[in-house]
């Protein structure tokens, strides 16, 4: 595998804003439990038939339906159709930035339009990197449902495992401090509810010989739908805006817990926590007429 493209081989990609697609898809009952079973509290009940879907659940409407013969190397769908072909290996959900208007129910027929709103080529600590920013819409029976911002960020793949630079967890003041268990079971099944093949989640050997990653990488989206989940949990009712942005990879071994703080004008700050104290991924909650 080559690891080492260089800026002059990325080809202007401009051209690609403003393609746009449309989908549909719907989170089943069968669904709504098998996503209960993995991400869901204890303490909270199945959303049953008809149900409002809890905050980010929208996600699991749309699976990637790709072919085996499809998939690339690393187990994503091959570069190309609606995404532009951008050349850098590794591919990663770098952050997302949603408003909520209208509940979607368990069992209702969703409908997602998508834009590419920007493509945007920059140098990193370690090299060359390109951004992709999609616009996604989401409409059910009640009409416009959420508005998304999804940033998709690509890299070349280092020799080694070279780590962006570490943002220390609050330790102090907590409206949130729980301990998760992340193992490769809840790994292989939030990517079986996604559909997602990537081998960096529950290959290990892949992961550590390939991606030079020292462990299985844990979902930059299942954590900011646990922060999601606490979020509505700490304030009684689900955010109208949350976003999140990865700022460290987290892997399978050792504790993560998810943390929350008072922010500013009545927004909660969350984030995941690895056991060494640092930040993977950081959230900001907010909730209209408060």
């Amino acid at each position: 595998m080559n690891t080492h493209v260089t800026q002059d081989l990325i080809p202007d990609l401009t051209h690609w804003i403003g393609r746009s697609t449309m989908a549909h898809g719907s989170v089943s009952s069968q669904a709504a439990a098998m996503i209960h079973a993995t991400v869901g509290r204890p303490d909270m009940p199945c959303p049953r038939l008809g149900n409002a879907l809890p905050l980010l659940w929208h996600w699991y409407a749309f699976a990637p339906m790709v072919a085996m013969q499809d998939l690339a190397e690393d187990g994503h769908p091959a570069k190309g159709g609606f995404l532009p072909p951008i050349p850098y290996e590794r591919r990663m959900w770098a952050s997302g930035d949603l408003h909520f208007y209208a509940p979607l129910r368990v069992g209702e027929t969703i409908e997602r339009r998508s834009v590419i709103a920007n493509v945007v080529e920059k140098q990193g600590r370690s090299g060359g990197m390109a951004f992709v920013s999609v616009n996604h819409e989401y409409h059910g029976d009640a009409g416009l449902a959420v508005r998304e911002r999804q940033e998709i960020v690509y890299l070349p793949i280092p020799r080694s495992f070279t780590p962006p630079p570490k943002q220390m967890a609050p330790s102090a003041d907590l409206l949130v401090d729980r301990a998760v268990d992340v193992n490769p079971a809840l790994l292989f099944r939030y990517s079986a509810i996604t559909f997602n093949a990537h081998r960096i989640h529950y290959d290990l050997p892949y992961a550590q010989k390939v991606e030079a990653y020292p462990g299985l990488v844990v979902h930059g989206p299942l954590q900011a739908q646990l922060l999601a989940q606490e979020a509505t949990e700490l304030k009684g009712r689900a955010p109208s805006k949350f976003k999140f942005r990865g700022i460290h990879p987290m892997f399978h071994q050792g504790a993560m817990s998810l943390r929350a703080t008072a922010g500013e004008e009545g927004t909660v700050d969350l984030c995941t926590a690895a056991g060494e104290g640092h930040i993977g991924v950081k959230a900001t909650a907010s909730w209209e007429g408060l």
